[in-house]
């Protein structure tokens, strides 16, 4: 709808939809001004114009000082975006605030930022530090009421001059858990916040890690030869002499190949001083507990008898006391795949420490969205997710993410997707106020020629994560800077809402690729969701609104995961009709399997099974293998999923450079061209 909100006799055209609710005793605080502008059919809101912005580097400040610079950045940029913090260096601090063209200035204490916008804030909402997710129900607040949000230590220090800001709700004692608060929150302000957006954020994250922490330990085990299949399980013998010194010894277990997702996997543990037993115990018992110094993102796995496992770049630590004087301290250990074991008698920083962070929290607050954070595979709160989503229309986005890992993502994207919401893994963007008031540029991909035909092996680089919004702000930044991107042809999966929330960031990437740089949508179109669990009464109109997106960005090319019961599984005959009918594309990529193949589908669609691989050996063995099997009389084409947290353009450059002249690199667009034509089919749908 069209509200005219009148602040000083300037009168400013916004078009909301959010419903304000403001209390009788909120009425008599300033009225907020805001000139964001979501018109009905649009995905996300636009923001005014960038003009100059103040910065304030807060990368290295506390927690409770993050969750306080963010929210005033959502209350500030709600009437005109002008703070920008510094949260990341992963890209370059500076990158993308020097790629928007504007003029700012950099403050050497983020205070003088609170001194200067303190006239436009309301006041303050103290959260409780006893309960973590009282931040994401004082992030709502602050939304309401045009409010920061502080810790107890930080509100009396905005209480005083020369801030002397008020206290609008004091959070401590109020809730006694998550369900409590989430509760609360549901039956009191959900009335009050917009409906066109949900915001999932954990409340708090873990504290910045020393960069030396593995410094620390000594690798007294680690695995060579890269098992994948716990062909290499067995129990381990070991001598954790070198940890001794101290009172404590730390036994650290992380990923030897992090690069591909085996990582260590511990069934059981016993400890041994001077052959007497101090310590034994499965991973996921009580027994674990006690011993458990740090588990960082590890996760625990009922099968295989109930164990602990660490990919990637993750990690667990056990802390054990040995009797003073401890002469041989031993550790026998059930385990298999890529284990990399260390000790230690230094005493390491823990993740187990949180603090609450910024990120996201501006764009919360400025739309007056609700924050929650709800377990799906938590029976109760699984209930109460689901009843926030019935309560949302179909094509409603889920910004952030959701809490234990892969199995959080396949659950939470299934539930998202069987009430007709699409997912923007957004909980770890910054400046999402500040990057929705850019525009797009129009510019789209460049038109590259579709090789001959021939009886060659086609092969297509897809980078993964597209569905990712803070993806497209750091970690393809990272890999689109590699001095080798534009030597192979690469799809680069991104988000065509990037048009609305972030037309700089499109900008950059369609304005400096290359020909051999492709722009395609992530899972599974505009929005990650998963079509088979998507209400098909909503489908076909949802696909269709979110196209003009795909057109606009020209990412007409979607790749598609479809999951159910977190299973990989084809398309269903309706929901493919519907992507033949609406997304009128020369071909789709589909899950992220351990095999590839191309189906056409419906006779119309070509549907390409995307293989992942996580390094250049692994993209060597599918390749050699995919040759050994053909017989050279007719194209075959393989489509191989790199994995964006461990592969870059120069390891793409490297795989290719390692094949001989059968293979033909190409982007998505000249695949699917070139499979229409050894199909029979139309070259265009």
């Amino acid at each position: 709808m069209l509200r005219k909100l009148t602040v000083i006799g300037l009168v400013i055209v916004c078009t909301l939809s959010m419903s304000l609710g403001a209390s009788a005793a909120d009425s008599k605080d300033k009225t907020q001004a805001s000139t964001i502008s979501w018109p009905e059919k649009q995905a996300l809101p636009n923001f005014s114009k960038v003009k100059h912005l103040d910065v304030a580097d807060i990368y290295d400040a506390p927690g409770d000082i993050k969750l306080l610079m963010a929210t005033l950045q959502g209350i500030v940029n709600r009437a005109e975006p002008r703070i920008y913090l510094l949260e990341s260096k992963e890209e370059g601090k500076f990158a993308w605030l020097n790629d928007l063209d504007v003029t700012y200035k950099v403050r050497d204490d983020y205070w003088q930022i609170v001194q200067t916008y303190k006239k436009e804030i309301n006041g303050i909402i103290i959260y409780d530090p006893k309960i973590p997710d009282s931040v994401n129900v004082a992030t709502t607040l602050a939304g309401l009421k045009s409010a920061v949000v502080a810790s107890p230590e930080l509100a009396k220090k905005l209480q005083a001059a020369p801030y002397s800001l008020k206290v609008l709700d004091d959070l401590q004692g109020k809730f006694k858990d998550r369900m409590d608060a989430y509760t609360w929150q549901y039956e009191n302000l959900w009335s009050q916040t917009t409906h066109r957006m949900l915001v999932g954020l954990s409340p708090d994250t873990s504290i910045r890690l020393p960069d030396n922490q593995a410094d620390l330990f000594k690798v007294i085990a680690e695995d060579t030869t890269q098992e994948r299949d716990a062909n290499n399980r067995k129990v381990y013998e070991l001598d954790l002499n070198a940890g001794l010194g101290k009172p404590d010894v730390y036994l650290r277990f992380e990923d030897a190949f992090p690069q591909d997702g085996w990582g260590t996997a511990v069934h059981e543990v016993t400890i041994k001083a001077d052959g007497k037993t101090i310590a034994t115990f499965i991973p996921g018992t009580p027994e674990e507990e006690s011993f458990l110094y740090d588990r960082q993102d590890s996760q625990l796995s009922a099968g295989s008898g109930g164990h602990r496992f660490a990919d990637n770049n993750r990690y667990f630590i056990y802390k054990f006391t040995p009797p003073a004087g401890t002469k041989q301290l031993t550790a026998s250990i059930e385990m298999w795949n890529q284990y990399k074991v260390s000790v230690s008698s230094a005493q390491p920083v823990s993740s187990e420490k949180k603090e609450p962070y910024g990120y996201l929290r501006d764009y919360a607050v400025a739309n007056k969205a609700m924050v929650f954070w709800l377990d799906s595979n938590v029976p109760e709160q699984k209930a109460l997710f689901q009843k926030i989503l019935s309560d949302v229309k179909p094509g409603t986005p889920y910004l952030g993410w959701f809490s234990n890992d892969v199995d959080g993502e396949f659950s939470g994207v299934e539930i998202t997707s069987s009430y007709g919401v699409y997912v923007l893994a957004a909980d770890w963007f910054s400046n999402l106020t500040v990057f929705s008031g850019t525009k797009s540029s129009g510019a789209k991909a460049k038109a590259a020629k579709t090789p001959k035909l021939e009886n060659k092996i086609y092969v297509t680089y897809t980078f993964s994560e597209g569905d990712n919004f803070q993806y497209n702000q750091h970690r393809m930044r990272v890999l689109w800077d590699d001095p080798s991107r534009g030597q192979v042809p690469i799809n680069w999966t991104s988000s065509p809402l990037l048009y609305d929330g972030a037309p700089a960031m499109l900008n950059y990437y369609q304005e400096t690729a290359t020909n051999n740089d492709l722009l395609i949508a992530g899972p599974s179109g505009a929005g990650y969701f998963y079509p088979n669990a998507w209400p098909i009464g909503s489908f076909s109109d949802f696909l269709k609104q979110t196209y003009s997106y795909m057109e606009k960005t020209g990412m007409t090319i979607p790749y598609v995961l479809n999951r159910i019961n977190s299973e990989n599984v084809p398309l269903s005959d309706a929901h493919a009709a519907a992507y033949i009918k609406e997304y009128k594309a020369q071909g789709l990529f589909l899950s992220w399997e351990n095999h590839h193949g191309v189906e056409i589908v419906g006779g119309k669609l070509p549907v390409s099974t995307i293989n992942g691989i996580s390094t250049v050996q692994d993209g060597q063995k599918v390749l050699a293998d995919a040759k050994a099997k053909w017989d050279g009389k007719s194209p075959l084409f393989v489509s191989l999923g790199l994995l964006a947290w461990s592969l870059t353009p120069s390891d793409v450059a490297e795989l290719q450079a390692s094949l001989g002249s059968d293979y033909v690199p190409v982007r998505a667009d000249q695949y699917f061209s070139l499979i229409r034509s050894a199909n029979g089919l139309p070259a265009k749908p």
